[in-house]
């Protein structure tokens, strides 16, 4: 939540000029919600994070990776013809969410780029580079600092840097998402995907129709 609220971690101060936030995070005393969506390039070594205002929902993951792909992935790779994510398996990106691949084509149509979807397997998300590289170090730039506004929290985010050479761009996604959307199977089967030999329900291209 965006508010006056303790943040884990350590911050220095003056002595006896402890910044004073609310020992309860209750969401009634709190500006709003921010909920980041990350999109790590493992080549280039730079991260692109969307700051969410409403509903993580798979609609609003594909929204991010299309953000990230207009506003920096295309500069970096304008000769591509196809696109690797590699994503967890749950969450708005679910291997099972009809919706993330509903989104997935239309993004594909879109750009015409082929979307190859690999899926980390249950209990193994912890492996996802984007932990390791980009939000851990996120984490430690904003440890111990109230988080009281989107101002502060994207200029943290965009603030986060590494000795090997991290940059990181984020932006606020005021755009309102709603949940329940419901993508029929007859919709699904109109998807041009192929599933992969290995374990299709996890990795799979989604070809622009």
């Amino acid at each position: 939540m965006v508010g006056n609220f303790k943040n884990q971690g350590v911050e220095w101060h003056p002595k006896g000029k402890a910044e004073s936030v609310n020992a309860y995070d209750f969401l009634t005393e709190a500006e709003g919600v921010a909920i980041p969506y990350g999109v790590y390039d493992i080549q280039e070594n730079i991260g692109w994070v969307n700051i969410g205002i409403t509903k993580d929902t798979a609609e609003f993951a594909v929204q991010s990776i299309r953000n990230w792909w207009y506003k920096m992935g295309i500069y970096y790779h304008n000769n591509a013809d196809s696109l690797l994510i590699s994503a967890d398996g749950g969450g708005s990106n679910s291997s099972k969410g009809k919706l993330w691949k509903y989104e997935l084509q239309k993004f594909a149509n879109e750009t015409g780029l082929t979307v190859e979807v690999v899926h980390f397997p249950p209990g193994t998300s912890k492996w996802n580079k984007i932990e390791h590289r980009l939000f851990s170090y996120i984490s430690k730039n904003w440890r111990g600092r109230p988080l009281v506004s989107y101002q502060i929290i994207v200029s943290l985010i965009a603030s986060t840097t590494t000795t090997k050479g991290l940059k990181v761009a984020c932006e606020i996604d005021d755009k309102h998402y709603e949940t329940g959307i419901e993508i029929s199977d007859e919709q699904l089967v109109n998807l041009n995907i192929c599933p992969n030999t290995f374990h299709g329900e996890w990795n799979y291209k989604i070809l622009p129709e």
